[in-house]
């Protein structure tokens, strides 16, 4: 959640788009978002055979992370804001973490059982956060991997593999007799720390339930 807690520092990107798009539906914008999502774990798992689709791949993760900002900006500009909504972008967001992720996990880039890890650990923060509001705390983006975070290292990992590869063979490297893609680091990363957020925000939430009790 280290971008997450800033948030307020995007409206400069956001507002003035939001302004200009305030008649459209926010959920068209959120269906744009996964659609998008959608797209760049296709060309990020194609990109193993052709390392220039990195470039359209990391493109592809920013503007729908952007999208995914955009249609809540909206929806409080024309006062359509809604439980519905808010349920639709939590829904959304899950299936674009795992499309997107999932892309990459399943790819010549990665050890596919890493990649399964990794979409545990970004799958169980996700609902930690949401469970602490199911059982009456307030909505938990606590942790050290936020999905602002896990979009912009899915936009920064897909250059630096492209970067790399222009020096090694497929930018692959050797590290104590194991051998790692840059890709395959990014989803170690998300393997470790996402399952350390979740337990993070578990312990979170639990504090928080006991420190109530005992008021």
């Amino acid at each position: 959640m280290v971008l997450d807690a800033q948030r307020d520092k995007a409206e400069f990107a956001l507002t003035p788009v939001a302004k200009k798009m305030i008649n459209v539906n926010p959920n068209y914008i959120s269906w744009a978002a996964l659609i998008l999502a959608l797209i760049a774990g296709i060309v990020l798992y194609q990109s193993f055979n052709s390392i220039w689709l990195l470039i359209p791949g990391a493109i592809l993760v920013i503007i729908s992370g952007y999208f995914d900002a955009l249609d809540g900006k909206v929806a409080k500009l024309a006062g359509k804001a809604s439980k519905k909504g808010d349920y639709l972008d939590h829904v959304f967001d899950r299936y674009a973490d795992v499309l997107m992720i999932g892309g990459v996990a399943v790819s010549g880039w990665c050890n596919p059982y890493l990649g399964m890890a990794a979409l545990v650990g970004v799958l169980l923060t996700s609902y930690m956060g949401t469970q602490a509001q199911a059982v009456g705390a307030p909505r938990l983006y606590a942790g050290l991997l936020g999905r602002a975070d896990r979009v912009v290292l899915m936009t920064l990992f897909p250059l630096i593999q492209f970067i790399m590869s222009s020096f090694t063979d497929y930018g692959i490297l050797a590290i104590g007799g194991f051998t790692l893609s840059w890709l395959e680091i990014m989803i170690l990363y998300f393997a470790v720390v996402g399952n350390i957020t979740a337990i993070q925000r578990a312990v979170v939430t639990w504090n928080a339930m006991t420190k109530e009790e005992r008021e």
